[in-house]
């Protein structure tokens, strides 16, 4: 896998590169440019709704889940 950067209002954020699959944007280099950016994402990560997508999301793409 390799890494690239995307420049996005003067912020680079890290992309990571998969040729054999999906690529992946680093959320946490997103939020940096933000106050209490972290806090967004821990928030995020503990909504019921969000534990039932990532669920969903690895039933449908991950056959060892």
């Amino acid at each position: 896998m390799g890494t690239k950067q995307v420049i996005v209002n003067d912020k680079p954020i890290s992309v990571f590169i998969n040729p054999n699959s999906s690529d992946y944007i680093s959320l946490t280099d997103m939020v940096k440019a933000y106050d209490g950016g972290v806090k967004l994402i821990e928030k995020w990560l503990s909504t019921k709704s969000t534990v039932d997508f990532l669920g969903t999301w690895e039933i449908l793409n991950n056959p060892n889940f």
